[in-house]
């Protein structure tokens, strides 16, 4: 496999570099779904052309990155299903539609992935559970009072590609979630708790995020690739970011 890029899921793919020789993963995309910045957006887009250029030459699948977070599927009364409409409510969720229509449009053996928000030791401080940790620490958090999030672990993230590549899955986009869109209150509240501190709140207004479907995924995936999904689950999630080693130490040589 050749990933390219160099951050968060690039390192944590690292220990599938030696399977999938035919396989390229594009993981050099805009880090930040709060992102308005254009210049971003097109440098993501211009490599992005390259590659899928060059994978098209050569006749290797590409995995491209997108998000099944609000900024893509919107906050109207959805099914959150890959063959649904999409409402896209951001500049990043219109972005990654907008390369989506790329992909899909090359004819390029393709496998787009729409990410929930995923989670994991090296990630950026800017993403969603490192700054609440950062915030909760600080003594003062910023709630969105209605927002829901998905939360994945990075781990099986890879263990959902690794699967779906060895499965000859392409030319589909895959919602990779766990199904369960969690109010940011419940998270925090467990971040806390793990912390032992408890941090004064700054509501902000929000709009509900409805659950994106990950009926697709499951039903590609065998059962021993099956992550252990339930409304439970972001606990877990929360405590391997908590007490874990970082992603990249994990998994196949």
């Amino acid at each position: 496999m050749e990933i390219v890029g160099h951050g968060f899921l690039a390192r944590s793919l690292a220990p599938l570099a030696h399977a999938h020789p035919t396989t390229v993963v594009f993981a050099a995309g805009v880090s930040s779904a709060q992102s308005t910045c254009d210049a971003e957006f097109a440098r993501e887009a211009g490599l992005l052309y390259r590659v899928l250029d060059r994978c098209g030459g050569e006749g290797r699948r590409l995995v491209y990155f997108s998000t099944c977070a609000s900024g893509m599927y919107g906050t109207r009364d959805h099914r959150g299903r890959e063959d649904g409409p999409v409402f896209p409510s951001s500049p990043y969720g219109r972005h990654k539609l907008a390369m989506e229509g790329v992909l899909k449009s090359s004819g390029a053996d393709v496998l787009v992935l729409r990410l929930a928000h995923t989670v994991g030791r090296e990630q950026r401080r800017h993403q969603l559970v490192p700054s609440l940790v950062a915030q909760i620490r600080s003594g003062t958090v910023r709630v969105h009072r209605g927002a829901r999030r998905d939360l994945i672990h990075v781990l099986d993230v890879v263990t959902v590609i690794d699967a779906l590549l060895a499965k000859g899955v392409s030319r589909e986009v895959v919602n990779v979630a766990s199904g369960f869109a969690v109010p940011i209150e419940k998270i925090i509240g467990h971040l806390e708790r793990r912390l032992g501190t408890v941090a004064a709140r700054q509501f902000v207004s929000a709009e509900d995020a409805r659950p994106a479907s990950n009926g697709k995924l499951l039903a590609l995936l065998p059962d021993s690739a099956r992550p252990a999904f339930g409304a439970d689950y972001y606990r877990t999630v929360i405590d391997r970011y908590l007490d874990g080693p970082p992603a990249h130490s994990h998994g196949k040589a």
